[in-house]
């Protein structure tokens, strides 16, 4: 299965209606979101082409392709608008052998998240900054922002395909890779003798 992910949003129509394009272009097979996909937030400006209530309209088009975790700027408001479940600090995808803990980045995050196994993937947002790596025994991946990047990133996107985590920018340029290969073998823990 191909995963598109997105985060960080933030209300911008354009640049969402551009990301789309990605999505379709990439032939994904489902959109995973990573939070702040309406309000800009306090602390952001505003990005260019605002309209959060079109860009929740635009999106529910998209309701059975999408699985979404709640960000910071996300409320249950929100939640009127967006017609698939949005509300969740955190979800978990498990694709054959390979787990994804899927978060935000406010609450957990790569210094604090719950305990994962050896090739799992923590995916999340918040920092509006691209990043594919493997830290210790599992994989970091941050889509970064398609509206409002960070540290003069361009706006980007996430792929996962199998073997491989990409951010590309939303003209394709890859931006960061990194090769998950196979999930090692798992085996369940001994209980205590």
């Amino acid at each position: 299965m191909k995963l598109f992910f997105i985060s960080d949003i933030h209300g911008s129509l354009s640049s969402l209606n551009a990301a789309l394009k990605c999505f379709h272009a990439e032939r994904a097979d489902q959109i995973v979101i990573l939070g702040d996909a309406l309000y800009h937030g306090p602390r952001n400006p505003l990005p260019d082409g605002y309209n959060p209530a079109e860009t929740a309209q635009l999106l529910n088009q998209y309701k059975d392709r999408i699985i979404a975790v709640r960000g910071n700027c996300d409320s249950e408001v929100d939640q009127m608008l967006i017609e698939y479940p949005m509300m969740e600090t955190y979800g978990i995808l498990q694709l054959a052998d390979r787990k994804f803990f899927l978060t935000h980045g406010h609450v957990y995050h790569p210094d604090d998240h719950p305990p994962l196994l050896a090739g799992d993937i923590l995916a999340f947002g918040h920092i509006h900054l691209p990043l594919a790596e493997k830290r210790g025994e599992i994989f970091v991946f941050n889509p970064g922002s398609i509206s409002l990047p960070k540290e003069n990133n361009p706006p980007s996107y996430g792929l996962f395909d199998g073997g491989k985590l990409q951010v590309k920018t939303l003209d394709g340029e890859v931006l960061r890779e990194v090769a998950v290969g196979e999930q090692p073998a798992r085996t369940a823990p001994r209980p205590p003798a």
